[in-house]
């Protein structure tokens, strides 16, 4: 009889180690009442924040934090800068338009071997980026990704917007991505979508080539997220849901093979629906968004890294994220080792 030899098992992208940075200062909603008309009751209420950490210290952005994060993971995972192969970094707050931040984390790092660049997809970065990564990895292009997810979204957060302003918080992920072999760990399946319209409703409308930065653009506060609101919300309620029953159905899942979805942290509602729509009990919907609040593309790996201390190899965790563009998917993906 045949026996398959490992040559013959296709490679499959693991998350081997993952280390999170998070600023010290907490801004929680009784301060945030006190900057914009709100309340706790009205944000807890109808998003389900209750506080969000943010990078206050001048001279510092998205490439400190995600620079800490790596450090702690080189560290944890006993992997030296020189043996990373691919440095990713997924963010809209990008330290600078050019050079790429992930070029800069490389060189805070001491990582001098690796090459990469930067991955904007709205609060889809993470899952966008993890699929990039994979390809590198089955392919054999690369043995050692280290994937960063960080923004610094109080950067670009209009604190006079009492409509955005008590969704977004700061952090940092790093995450080491290598191959594995092994028939019950790793990317099984991922779905990603984009469309375009999402331009429309969620979007920085100042600071790139379309309107560059003038005196105007600052006066009018077109650096700073602008959001409809209520079209979004539409949008991710449904696409979040869709999306994560597709990725169930499309490879025989049920509600009780499932250990965990991991969605994107954006709004308690959008979480809940997307939960129900699935078929899972509350137990297995991972909720973090109360005490970091929306941190984009950071927001799923934030979870995984909370969270990290639950997971067994093998569990199937089903990552869904919705985010500016707009950007859209799910994850079939499967935990690679137990702590």
């Amino acid at each position: 009889m045949y026996k398959q030899s490992l040559m013959d098992i296709k490679k499959r992208a693991a998350i081997t180690g993952v280390e999170a940075y998070l600023p010290d200062y907490i801004l929680d909603n009784n301060e945030l009442s006190k900057m914009v008309d709100t309340t706790d009751e009205w944000i807890m209420s109808r998003i389900g924040i209750r506080e969000r950490k943010i990078l206050k210290e001048d001279g510092l952005g998205t490439s400190f934090m995600g620079a800490q994060a790596v450090k702690l993971l080189l560290e944890k995972t006993g992997t030296k800068p020189e043996d990373v192969d691919m440095l990713l970094c997924a963010t809209v707050t990008p330290d600078m338009l050019f050079p790429a931040t992930a070029n800069v984390i490389c060189d805070k790092v001491g990582i001098e071997n690796a090459w990469g660049y930067d991955i904007n997809a709205g609060c889809s970065g993470f899952i966008f980026s993890f699929e990039t990564a994979a390809s590198f990895i089955e392919t054999g292009r690369a043995k050692k990704i280290v994937l960063v997810t960080g923004e610094r979204m109080s950067a670009i957060t209009d604190y006079t917007d009492r409509a955005t302003c008590p969704l977004f918080g700061d952090a940092a992920v790093a995450m080491l991505i290598e191959p594995t072999q092994d028939p019950n760990s790793g990317l099984f399946d991922s779905i990603l979508h984009v469309d375009g319209v999402g331009r429309k409703y969620l979007y920085q409308k100042a600071g790139g080539s379309l309107y560059p930065a003038t005196e105007e653009t600052v006066k009018n506060r077109e650096h700073f997220i602008i959001q409809d609101g209520q079209t979004v919300f539409k949008y991710a309620v449904s696409r979040m849901a869709d999306v994560s029953v597709e990725i169930m159905e499309k490879n025989n899942i049920s509600s009780e093979d499932i250990a965990y979805l991991v969605p994107h942290q954006a709004n308690m509602r959008i979480i809940q629906a997307t939960g129900k729509r699935m078929g899972l009990e509350k137990e297995k919907i991972l909720i973090n968004i109360e005490k970091f609040g929306n941190t984009a593309g950071t927001s799923i790996p934030l979870v995984l890294w909370e969270f990290k201390d639950r997971f067994k190899k093998g569990d199937i965790l089903i990552l869904s994220a919705f985010g500016a563009g707009f950007t859209w998917g799910s994850m079939y993906y499967k935990w690679a080792y137990d702590l």
